[in-house]
């Protein structure tokens, strides 16, 4: 069976990181000019980059910059729904110039319109309202930012769903099991990955402390990009609950030996994150 591949890029320059990130899992041959081709950040809430809450403009308008050297450039937006306001969100973290100097949509999934799906087989979320545009795409690039979180322990790729659906409060019981039961829903239109690892946040995803990491990593599937970003903090990835229960539900793998990991390695760049007080001992 062939590995899982993840590319880990450490550096200063952040277009320059990204090209090459991207470059190293061959994503040129996944994206189609006749994608239509959504791109999700986490602005989870109206804090700058610089906290390590959410995602860098730059790496956006690096994505767009890359998509248009592709020939996919007609068919692209972005768009999240974030937990507080959207708009406001869109202003702090100044994506609104970057989307703007392409002519490309920017869309608060919140304000889109919702509609009902049931999820066959679902651990936990039986049904569930998606934002439109996320339904529509055929290509969802997913660009969440290096987190901890004080339930999931982690927040990255998979997580990152959340801001596709309304209401966002249905998550709140069972959320690992709702985290596996949104990326099954996702898992063939997310067909690229790449974690804004430029700055991360210790301790919370909303409230903790901004750990300069000069990272991105990148890939297509969501687990195994999930387990080498949780392992980039210090922490080991089979102690995260939803990457077990994606592992069992065929996911992808979250084991670091069946994952070929390129670029920097792991232990090169990782660097102990503060765990949430949830999972301190």
């Amino acid at each position: 069976m062939k590995k899982a591949t993840v590319s880990v890029v450490k550096g200063d320059d952040l277009y320059e990181m990204l090209e090459k990130a991207l470059k190293l899992i061959g994503s040129e041959k996944i994206i189609s000019s006749e994608d239509k081709v959504l791109i999700k950040p986490n602005y989870v809430s109206a804090k700058h980059p610089s906290t390590g809450v959410t995602t860098d403009p730059r790496i956006i308008e690096g994505i767009i910059m890359y998509l248009k050297d592709l020939g996919v450039s007609g068919n692209v937006v972005v768009g999240e729904g974030g937990a507080g306001d959207t708009e406001r969100a869109f202003n702090v973290v100044e994506i609104k110039d970057a989307v703007r100097r392409h002519n490309i949509r920017l869309i608060d999934l919140n304000r889109d319109r919702i509609i009902k799906l049931k999820i066959p087989n679902a651990l936990a979320l039986h049904e569930v309202g998606i934002a439109e545009t996320a339904l529509k795409s055929t290509c969802i690039i997913n660009v969440p930012k290096l987190k901890v979180h004080h339930m999931a322990l982690v927040t990255l790729c998979m997580k990152n769903l959340m801001g596709l659906i309304l209401p966002k409060s249905i998550m709140h019981d069972r959320l690992d099991e709702k985290i596996v039961d949104l990326a099954m829903l996702f898992r063939d239109k997310v067909k690229l990955n790449v974690v804004d690892g430029l700055v991360g946040s210790e301790e919370d995803e909303v409230y903790g402390s901004p750990v300069q990491m000069n990272l991105i990593i990148a890939g297509t599937n969501m687990v195994a990009v999930d387990a080498v970003a949780t392992a980039a903090m210090g922490i080991d990835p089979s102690k995260v609950k939803y990457l077990r229960l994606a592992e069992e539900r065929k996911l992808g793998t979250a084991n670091l030996n069946e994952i070929e990991v390129i670029g920097e390695q792991i232990d090169r760049v990782k660097r102990k994150f503060k765990l949430p007080s949830a999972f301190r001992k």
